[in-house]
C-alpha cells in the first residue's frame, strides 16, 4: 500500500455467514404478524381473524415440512433439544460459560417447539369453533383463549431472551432474523450443544 493511503475496509459480509434461510425468516415474521393481528387488531371470530389464523396454520405446515427437508439450521435434527443438550446448556448458563451458537440454542429450541405446539393447538381449536359440532362449546372456546394467552406469554419471554442474548453475545439476533446472517463462529463459540 502506498504511503498515506488508508486501508480498504474488509467486506462486512465476509465476517458473517448465512444461517436463517428465506423460508425460516418468512415463517418467523408471518407468525409474528399473524399473532399481533389476531391478538390485538382483529375482532375475535370475525372473517379477518379466521383468515389470519388459516395463514398462520399454512405457514406452520410449511415450517414443519421445512424442518425435515430444509437447510441445515432449519432442520429439527440440527437443534432438537434432547435432555442432555438442555441440561448442558442450562448448566453452562448458570456458570456464565454458555457458548454462542449459529442456530438455535437448546433452550431456544424448546421455546420454538413449544410455540409451534401452541400455534397448532390454537389453529385446531379455532377451526373446531367454526364447526357445527363444537359451535358454542365452552371448553373449546376456553382452550382457544388459554392457548392464545400462553402464546402471548411465551412470545414476551422469547423477545426478552432474544434481547438479553443479543447483549450477552454482542449480536443483534432480531436483525439476524431479518437478514438471515450471523457473525461467523469464533474460538469460544459452539456449533452444536453436545
Amino acid at each position: 500500500m502506498a504511503k498515506g493511503m488508508l486501508p480498504v475496509a474488509a467486506d462486512p459480509s465476509a465476517a458473517t455467514i448465512k444461517v436463517w434461510d428465506p423460508v425460516v425468516r418468512l415463517f418467523h415474521w408471518t407468525i409474528v404478524t399473524g399473532v399481533v393481528l389476531n391478538l390485538w387488531v382483529f375482532e375475535h371470530g370475525k372473517y379477518a381473524h379466521r383468515v389470519t389464523g388459516y395463514v398462520v396454520v399454512a405457514a406452520l405446515t410449511v415450517r414443519l415440512v421445512w424442518g425435515i427437508v430444509g437447510t441445515r439450521h432449519a432442520r429439527f435434527s440440527d437443534f432438537f433439544p434432547t435432555p442432555r443438550r438442555v441440561i448442558a446448556h442450562v448448566s453452562a448458563l448458570l456458570r456464565g460459560a454458555d457458548a454462542r451458537r449459529l442456530g438455535h440454542s437448546p433452550l431456544g429450541a424448546v421455546m420454538m417447539l413449544a410455540l409451534i405446539a401452541l400455534l397448532a393447538g390454537l389453529g385446531l381449536t379455532g377451526w373446531m369453533m367454526g364447526l357445527d359440532a363444537f359451535w358454542g362449546v365452552e371448553w373449546v372456546e376456553y382452550l382457544h383463549g388459554l392457548l392464545a394467552n400462553s402464546i402471548m406469554a411465551l412470545a414476551i419471554l422469547h423477545i426478552a431472551a432474544a434481547v438479553i442474548e443479543s447483549f450477552r453475545h454482542k449480536e443483534n439476533l432480531p436483525w439476524a432474523m431479518v437478514t438471515g446472517r450471523k457473525r461467523a463462529l469464533g474460538a469460544h463459540d459452539a456449533d452444536i450443544a453436545d
